[in-house]
């Protein structure tokens, strides 16, 4: 998997000595590279070409020289020889017409290394050989000898080696490697003395998308020998890299080669090791020394032959060292002993505080001592978890789960206990332990809390055993704040408003930090219900006192307050508002800004309902950098729906099915159904754009599918993912689907339920799906709406799309220049906006008025930009609307067919020698007559609909009004009727 190349690379070796032509073959790479496993394909394609295969690997311990070639020698009584020119011959002679293969030749003993060197030159000088081979020799560079690398650059660069590099697999093939690890493996032959290393795994992987891939792509830094044993372990991202997962057996069982490794080492390099394993991250050798029991020099020593075996290496300043992977360390700690362990902890955590070290890296000592030293070990652990917890959530709640464990639940300790279960019940929201949390938070509230109903304000609660008047609001908030990410409204919204009634209404001037964090949770609950104007004046008041909750609190609180104005469509106040917010948010480091992720996520969909996408952008992607390894998935799924439709609009399509999809996987990992409706419609939406209306048809599909599962009317999720299954129905052809998907999930005609902000677009959608139906006077009336409702917005973006189903309505109804006159505005307002994929479409859809109005040349000109826009983009169903119409116009002006009869002039300036057939063409409506103009000439109702770009629907609509104004049935007497009026 993913070594095509290099396959391929080997397969024209063994052609070439299939014809006669021996040469050395070097596979180069890091520990875990997958040396081993090229050699053995190689091997194996040997073999199947009737090849003989010898092995030869190097050991890692014996006596006595060539031991490399021992067991390539074979039984030969020449094999028990010193003389090295006896050895030169035997390897020849038994590799003579086959392939040889050394493994580890970095450990050869001098002897060996010696032979090896011989062979090298042999093999690749230009001299012709009598009896050709294979010779592939798979060492480590950083580990093999100095002459050994001389020899071998020397050949590659005189072309008589072939040099194979084994580096880091791309995405893709880790994604086809885990699909392959799901499934058994059956066990292949590749020849003597193939070495067990290659052996494919097989494993119980779960489930996952490119994004699961991905990870573990970063994590093994896209080397197999390494993924092989994060898979083992269980990989979780969020414990990682301080751990690989919770299956330590099955890691142990994976690292035989690696385990191997550290015991080749010496007794004081195995003791510093350990020590490094037990210290995790960079390490200085003085400690790992004084942990490992060693006197300064002899510790110097044991770190040196550390490095020399390529277990650790140099990192940062200050001669620190560190393992070469992360779950290289982990193998060195998972296979200590216990009391080894224990002690070695305990001395690390002393030294840790000697030091005066943050107290994340002392939990890190203290989660192992929890059993021993009880409640002091304990409270190290809380303390490191406060650390942890924004950036490291799921170390954080294993942290509070050991404190828990070992704390008392009865005592003094009660209050201390109960705060930790609040944080604990955070620190597993904030890893995406959902239903967790929510089970842990309700246990809380049902042990120390009130009653069920809301007591009358200004009342404390009455329970308290656990929880103090300040905890039980932060139990409020936790628990609603659970409802509220699995999409548990109701449910949140009730606990919320239990919680908020114990707070004295009007609210004091100084907020506690519990009763902050309880209003603006209260106020999130009804951001997602869609119900924002209930919780406004409750914000207002909130914002008005002063809180003690810092400065962060007070700018999540604007920020919600902010979000809620522009949302409701209240832009004269928001959008100040937001500025305002977003100075605030930008002043906060990124460590307390992260103590409230919701912030950043908000922040950044304000920016975007404003159209202000590049401060979106910035704090949209600052929140996802924050949100590092398993912290805040839900968050992240948030963050990444806002960057996907940013990266829709702006014509990245490839970067928004990539997010679309992550968010999706996400959403489904933490169990929010609404999240996952909206995410697989942003990715059906995108998948429109990207692949063309032959996708249409799946794609709405997919949407429609999401959409199906989401309750109509549970807020601004469900309206979103509705909204974007209507776009992608009328792209796909469907313009009565359209509007059924919109009048239903929109609340009925002018769309009550759907965001204000967003409502003149999606009524101009509607405007134009009721046009593809015929039925100009709907969309007039829709129109109408729009226009009023963007101009009490004031945003471009919204105007365009207004503009641009106003031209097309004109369009239908031949007033051509007032149409163009709009799609102009309406492409120059998305052009400045940044959306190329709007533009674009916007010249396709002008392109007939342009024919009309300024001759066909300008029309494929602007079809020659729309399709330069659409390509660049990727926008495949853009690219087929261009050639469409292009067609059909390059159609309608080719010689001996006439000009398409958008490009005519108006049918009543025409000459005529029929004074009657003048009266009869007055009478008609500018569409009517060029529709009874193609009529009269032969053209059926689908290709009239075809050349003038309307509805069947439409086109018959027309034809019958002229049969009634003309006095006549049928197409015949139509054009008996109209007589020499119309062109021949």
């Amino acid at each position: 998997m993913g070594r095509e190349a290099q396959s391929a690379r080997l397969s024209q070796v063994l052609d070439g000595l299939e014809r006669g032509r021996g040469v050395v073959v070097e596979i180069a790479g890091e520990p875990g590279a997958g040396k081993t496993q090229l050699a053995c394909w190689l091997a194996e394609q040997a073999g199947r070409r009737g090849l003989p295969v010898i092995w030869a690997r190097a050991p890692r311990s014996g006596e006595g020289p060539f031991r490399v070639f021992r067991d390539a020698a074979g039984r030969t009584g020449a094999a028990e020889a010193s003389d090295p020119a006896t050895w030169y011959e035997l390897i020849r002679q038994r590799a003579a017409g086959g392939v040889l293969l050394v493994d580890e030749l970095h450990r050869a003993d001098p002897s060996s290394l010696e032979l090896a060197l011989r062979l090298i030159r042999s093999l690749s000088s230009s001299a012709p050989s009598p009896s050709p081979f294979v010779l592939v020799l798979a060492h480590r560079p950083r580990q093999s000898p100095p002459a050994l690398l001389e020899a071998l650059d020397l050949g590659v660069r005189t072309a008589g080696i072939v040099r194979v590099e084994a580096g880091p697999m791309d995405v893709a093939a880790v994604a086809a490697l885990l699909d392959r690890w799901r499934r058994p493996v059956p066990v292949v032959g590749y020849g003597a003395g193939a070495p067990d290393a290659a052996m494919a795994p097989a494993y119980a992987l779960p489930g996952g998308t490119g994004a699961s891939a991905a990870v573990l792509h970063a994590a093994s830094k896209g080397l197999p020998g390494y993924l092989r044993l994060l898979v083992a372990a269980g990989f979780d991202a969020g414990l990682w890299p301080d751990r690989a997962g919770g299956d330590e057996d099955c890691l142990l069982r994976e690292a035989a080669p690696l385990l191997a490794e550290l015991g080749a080492l010496s007794g004081p390099a195995r003791a510093a090791a350990r020590a490094a394993a037990v210290l995790g991250g960079t390490f200085r050798p003085a400690d790992a020394a004084r942990i490992a029991g060693l006197g300064a020099r002899d510790g110097l020593a044991a770190c040196a032959e550390l490095v020399r075996a390529d277990l650790v290496r140099p990192a940062g300043h200050g001669q620190r060292l560190a393992f070469r992977h992360p779950v290289v360390g982990q193998v060195a700690h998972a296979d200590c002993e216990l009391p080894f362990l224990l002690d070695a902890h305990r001395r690390a955590l002393r030294m840790a505080a000697e030091r005066g070290a943050p107290a994340v890296e002392r939990a890190r000592h203290a989660e192992h001592l929890v059993h021993t030293d009880g409640a002091a070990a304990a409270r190290v652990l809380a303390e490191g978890a406060a650390e942890a917890v924004t950036r490291a959530p799921a170390i954080a709640a294993r942290w509070l789960r050991l404190a828990l464990d070992a704390l008392p639940a009865r005592g003094r300790e009660v209050e201390e206990r109960a705060a930790w279960e609040l944080a604990h019940c955070r620190a597993l929201i904030a890893s995406g332990h959902l239903r967790e949390a929510r089970a842990l938070a309700h246990d809380l509230l049902a042990e120390g809390g009130p009653p069920a109903d809301p007591r009358p304000a200004g009342r404390a609660g009455g329970g308290g055993a656990r929880l103090t008047p300040r905890l039980l609001l932060r139990a409020y908030a936790v628990c609603a704040d659970a409802e509220r990410l699995l999409c548990r409204y109701e449910e949140a919204e009730a606990i919320a408003r239990t919680g908020m009634a114990l707070l004295p209404r009007p609210l004091p001037a100084v907020l506690s930090p519990e009763a902050t964090e309880l209003i603006y949770e209260y106020g999130l609950v009804h951001v997602l219900r869609g119900t924002h104007d209930r919780i406004r004046p409750l914000l207002r008041e909130a914002a008005r006192a002063r809180t003690e909750a810092g400065p962060s609190a007070s700018a999540a609180l604007g920020v919600l307050i902010a979000f809620c104005d522009v949302f409701s469509g209240d832009i004269a106040r928001g959008a100040p508002e937001v500025t305002r917010c977003a100075a605030l948010v930008d002043a906060l480091p990124d460590g307390v800004a992260g103590h409230t992720p919701d912030v950043l996520a908000l922040l950044g969909c304000a920016e975007l309902y404003l159209e202000r996408f590049p401060d979106a952008r910035r704090h949209l992607q600052r929140g996802l950098d924050a949100a590092t390894g398993g912290a805040q998935k839900h968050i992240r799924a948030h963050q990444l729906l806002g960057l996907t439709m940013i990266d829709q609009w702006a014509g990245r399509l490839d970067g928004a099915e990539r997010r679309a999809a992550e968010a999706e996987e996400l959403a489904r990992a933490v169990g929010a159904p609404d999240v996952v409706t909206l995410a697989t419609a942003m990715r059906a939406m995108t998948l429109v754009w990207a692949r063309g209306r032959r996708y249409a048809g799946e794609a709405v599909a997919l949407a429609a599918r999401a959409v199906d599962v989401a309750a109509l009317g549970r807020g601004w999720w469900a309206t979103s993912a509705i909204s974007l299954l209507a776009h992608a129905q009328l792209l796909g052809g469907d313009a009565t689907g359209c509007l059924r998907t919109l009048l239903d999930g929109g609340g009925g005609a002018g769309l009550p339920q759907v965001q204000p902000a967003f409502r003149p677009s999606l009524l101009a959608l509607m405007a134009t799906a009721a046009l593809a139906g015929g039925d100009d006077v709907g969309a007039e009336r829709l129109l109408a709406v729009a226009e009023a409702d963007a101009g009490r917005l004031g945003l471009p973006l919204q105007w365009a799309c207004v503009h641009r189903a106003g031209a097309q309505l004109r369009s239908a109804r031949g007033e051509h220049a007032g149409a163009l006159e709009l799609f102009e505005r309406a492409a120059e307002a998305f052009r400045g906006g940044g959306l190329p994929v709007q533009h674009a479409w916007t010249l396709i859809a002008a392109a007939p008025a342009t024919a009309v109005v300024r001759g066909p040349g300008a029309a494929l000109d602007v079809l020659a930009r729309a399709d330069s826009l659409a390509r660049s983009c990727g926008a495949a169903l853009a690219v087929e609307e261009t050639e469409r119409v292009r067609g059909r116009l390059s159609a309608d002006t080719r010689p001996g067919l006439g000009a398409h009869p958008s490009a005519a002039p108006r049918v009543a300036d025409r000459p005529s020698t029929d004074p009657r057939a003048v009266d009869l063409w007055s009478a008609l409506s500018e569409r009517e007559r060029e529709v009874a103009d193609l009529a009269a000439a032969g053209l059926r109702s689908r290709q009239i609909a075809e050349r003038l770009f309307l509805s069947h629907r439409t086109v018959d609509s027309h034809l019958g009004s002229a049969y009634r104004k003309l006095g006549v049935s049928s197409r015949t007497a139509l054009a008996r009727a109209l007589g020499p009026a119309v062109p021949g």
